[in-house]
């Protein structure tokens, strides 16, 4: 009876160790496209507007994020989406979809030196950005919403019809060199609203939990920006003042043109 047991035990010791070693083969194995879906997979799992991952989620997320190379994608900054044939022209831009569900998106922006991607925020979601490589300027703001008494928030249009302007606090105005470290926005802190601008041929992989969606009201809003001091009746100090500006809502400008192309990496499997 001991003898039965014992076997018993070692053949469920050796299962467990194939199982930990077909497992680890599977990971070596396993393309950047589908590791970084199944992390999204298990981080976004029960993610709704406004929810923000777990830190312990945020980490592998940021993790996976970290070690993707511009080489682990497929891309160089001399293809043809970092190039345009009019110099004069405002660039389009490439989006390179990876993949999209109701819980998040994964993508690729690719632009040309001079490409912007304009002012934009992302209402209820949390954003994981990698710069794979190149210079891009970044400037990015939250909205002001616990200031001081005598900060004012909003202004009102004197235009019938004009949006308001409301107050923002400058996060982030800097040039960054790809590759770095992932940024991660978060629905009401981080520079939850930001502009791309690229100062050479640059590409960012991003991640959207949850991503935009118009039927559920998650809108890609995009505005205009204006120094703090052109507001009469300011009421902070000149060294302050850089740190804040108005935005007001404006349509999609007209010349920003994006070009939407499916990923040619590895396919993603869903199980």
């Amino acid at each position: 009876m001991r003898e039965l047991r014992e076997l018993s035990e070692e053949t469920n010791t050796n299962n467990s160790n194939k199982s930990r070693k077909n497992r680890k083969q599977r990971q070596r194995k396993m393309s950047v496209g589908q590791k970084l879906f199944q992390t999204c997979n298990q981080v976004f799992a029960s993610t709704h507007p406004g929810l923000v991952p777990s830190p312990q989620h945020i980490d592998m997320l940021r993790t996976v994020l970290a070690g993707i190379t511009q080489e682990d994608v497929g891309l160089k900054p001399d293809m043809p989406y970092f190039t345009t044939s009019n110099p004069r022209r405002i660039p389009k831009i490439t989006y390179l979809h990876i993949y999209v569900c109701e819980q998040f998106s994964m993508g690729i922006f690719c632009l040309p030196p001079s490409g912007v991607i304009p002012l934009h925020n992302h209402p209820g979601m949390t954003v994981f950005s990698k710069l794979l490589f190149g210079t891009m300027h970044i400037k990015s703001y939250d909205w002001v919403v616990d200031s001081p008494p005598h900060m004012q928030t909003i202004v009102k249009s004197s235009e019938t019809k004009a949006p308001d302007m409301r107050l923002a606090k400058v996060k982030i105005d800097a040039d960054f060199n790809g590759p770095c470290d992932p940024t991660i926005l978060y629905p009401a802190d981080g520079g939850n609203l930001h502009c791309f601008t690229a100062v050479t041929a640059c590409a960012v992989l991003d991640v959207l939990g949850p991503p935009y969606s118009d039927p559920d009201g998650r809108h890609c809003t995009y505005y205009h920006n204006f120094p703090y001091s052109s507001v009469d009746g300011t009421s902070i100090g000149e060294e302050e003042r850089a740190s804040y500006e108005w935005l007001q809502e404006k349509e999609k400008p007209e010349k920003f043109r994006v070009l939407g192309k499916m990923y040619s990496g590895p396919k993603i499997v869903e199980y």
